[in-house]
């Protein structure tokens, strides 16, 4: 069973970048400005698909006036990916992400924070598609450039708690553990204990807590990220269905079996209010949902998860930029 899914927020540092580039030179930049504001609300929302079309103006505006390679396009181009990204559209997102990388490269110096940023962001993507090999040294030369600002800037957490996920999704649980700690201490440093950044991160520390058979703190820990997952944002958000998720995976593990269906079924819920029927991190929680209705001989019952299951991540990847 795929019990939680290892992953982080990617764009909360990248969507406020887009915003730096300092007082608007036209109306096209100025329009381009309120496009990425309006953008970076409807995200922190999670309402990505809403966000989409205006990230696409906004990167059109950047194109029309700066050119395609100019370095004022290239937090744009990371957005737009970030935003596929969140949309499941890998292919996409990671076209977009080695275009904005490589202005970045050209134009910045080589340890700048945005160009850490892109590649916490490729190195995540990565880490989606399983490419670990690929993702690790992508998002250790993010730490790196990150760590020059100091070891408790909470810019490094993005990177570490990716860099972490690509060791648990290897079952390297030993070596992911102390770098969620360390990102989750950053930010509980940095904002307190109920910063709503800060949850996925609980989330994934449960995971390795789980796979060491820490199972009350793992169950602390989730229960503590739903908690203010949902005083920040309400019920219904994608992460709130991941958190929804990631309890039920838990209770699955410990036979808690009705418990672990009821919140399976609440994820499933607010998976499709949310980011809507086709979204991989539905399928996901339908898989885990068809998971347990195997281990309990139920097959007729899980026979269409599985199947619906099939089918999303067959048509996860397609969009038009």
């Amino acid at each position: 069973m795929k019990a939680l899914k290892a992953s982080i927020r990617v764009a909360v540092t990248a969507l406020a970048l887009s915003l730096s580039l300092g007082a608007p030179s036209s109306a096209e930049e100025d329009e381009a400005s309120t496009l990425s504001q309006q953008m970076k609300e409807l995200y922190r929302a999670g309402k990505y698909a809403e966000a989409l079309p205006l990230a696409q103006k906004s990167l059109a505006l950047r194109e029309k006036q700066f050119g395609p390679d100019d370095a004022n396009v290239a937090m744009p181009l990371n957005d737009l990916g970030t935003i596929h990204y969140n949309l499941g559209q890998y292919p996409v997102a990671e076209t977009l992400y080695k275009r904005s990388l490589a202005i970045r490269e050209e134009t910045l110096d080589p340890d700048h924070a945005e160009v850490a940023t892109v590649l916490n962001n490729l190195g995540e993507l990565y880490r989606a598609e399983a490419r670990y090999a690929e993702a690790e040294p992508l998002l250790k030369r993010s730490i790196a450039i990150r760590e020059k600002l100091g070891p408790d800037d909470p810019s490094i957490v993005l990177a570490l708690s990716n860099l972490a996920a690509v060791y648990s999704n290897q079952g390297r649980y030993d070596q992911a553990e102390p770098l969620f700690r360390r990102g989750l201490a950053v930010l509980e440093k940095a904002h307190g204990p109920d910063d709503p950044e800060a949850t996925v991160l609980m989330s994934n520390l449960a995971d390795a807590c789980i796979h060491r058979h820490h199972y009350a703190d793992a169950e602390r820990l989730l229960k503590r990220s739903m908690a203010v997952t949902e005083k920040a944002f309400g019920r219904d958000h994608p992460d709130v269905a991941q958190a929804l998720n990631n309890l039920a995976a838990l209770y699955a593990r410990q036979g808690r079996n009705a418990d672990a269906e009821r919140l399976f079924k609440q994820s499933v819920a607010t998976f499709e209010k949310t980011l809507g029927p086709n979204h991989p991190d539905l399928a996901d929680v339908l898989e885990n949902l068809a998971g347990l209705y195997k281990d309990q001989r139920r097959y007729a019952d899980a026979e269409p998860l599985f199947k619906r299951a099939m089918a999303i991540r067959a048509k996860a990847g397609s969009g038009p930029i």
